[in-house]
């Protein structure tokens, strides 16, 4: 009788939250998808909130060594990011584009992000913070990041959870499943790459 095929070993999934500002809402939608990718068998969840781990906002010129606290800042956000075999960021929409935080975290990473795949949970007025992941697909392009075309989105989103925390419609958490399915494969896919051919950027 043959042995059974090892388990393979689960991805470690960084989730971002990408708001800073007071009175933000995206703690109730991080924790939605947090708990979502948290009960599946094929991720690690590692919830990493800008506000619990702030980051400094002025960076060194180039060539000269950062200014005194700011490896102490790093070291709480960047070990997290290079351990992840995959992302997804959860973000606003502020003025069509996505927040400053959000912004400095991506800037001071870079081979953290190269050859991994980025999904995305996004809210807003009408347009759901689409705006704002339209512009973020952009950047991580330039880190050699792949960005999954299936999100998750909520325009007006403030009625879109109930007190639980759970989403009120069943096909967010449909497009939910269906953003983490896409990030699994890529993540096996570019995680197997990698493997056997290292990635240079």
């Amino acid at each position: 009788m043959p042995a059974p095929a090892p388990t393979p070993t689960p991805l470690r999934l960084a989730i971002l939250v990408g708001s800073t500002r007071e009175g933000r809402f995206a703690p109730v939608v991080a924790g939605w998808i947090r708990d979502r990718a948290a009960a599946r068998d094929d991720l690690d969840v590692d919830l990493v909130d800008l506000v619990e781990t702030p980051l400094p906002t002025v960076f060194p010129a180039f060539g000269q060594p950062p200014a005194a606290g700011t490896v102490e800042l790093l070291a709480e956000v960047s070990p997290r990011l290079a351990a992840a075999d995959a992302f997804v960021i959860v973000t606003p929409e502020y003025n069509h584009s996505f927040p400053a935080a959000l912004k400095n975290a991506i800037d001071w990473h870079g081979p953290e992000w190269h050859a991994k795949p980025v999904g995305f949970v996004s809210y807003g007025g009408l347009s759901g913070g689409l705006r704002a992941v339209e512009q973020l697909r952009l950047v991580l392009a330039e880190l050699h990041a792949v960005t999954v075309r299936d999100t998750a989105s909520f325009h007006g989103h403030w009625d879109k959870f109930d007190a639980d925390g759970d989403a009120v419609d069943p096909a967010a958490n449909a497009a939910a499943d269906a953003m983490l399915d896409r990030l699994v494969w890529w993540a096996h896919a570019l995680r197997d790459a990698k493997a056997a051919r290292p990635y240079a950027a």
